[in-house]
């Protein structure tokens, strides 16, 4: 059974986006603080009541995001 949800976090044109690779969710925000506490809500809505063993889930996974940065040259 797998402990995380994984996800992807990068900046958009305007909003920061995470999209996860172990379920059909993608969400956005203005902030980072704004996109995890959405990452929190859609997964929320996501799984809701299902049988988290389906989705080879232990019963309170973690998440494990990946933030991509562009890095700045001087």
């Amino acid at each position: 059974m797998k402990k995380n949800i994984q996800f992807h976090i990068y900046k958009g044109e305007k909003y920061y986006v995470a999209e996860c690779a172990d379920l059909p969710i993608v969400t956005q925000g203005k902030t980072l603080d704004e996109v995890v506490a959405n990452i929190n809500e859609a997964v929320s809505l996501h799984l809701g009541k299902e049988n988290l063993e389906e989705y080879d889930l232990e019963p309170k996974p973690s998440f494990l995001l990946n933030l991509e940065i562009t890095p700045t040259y001087a």
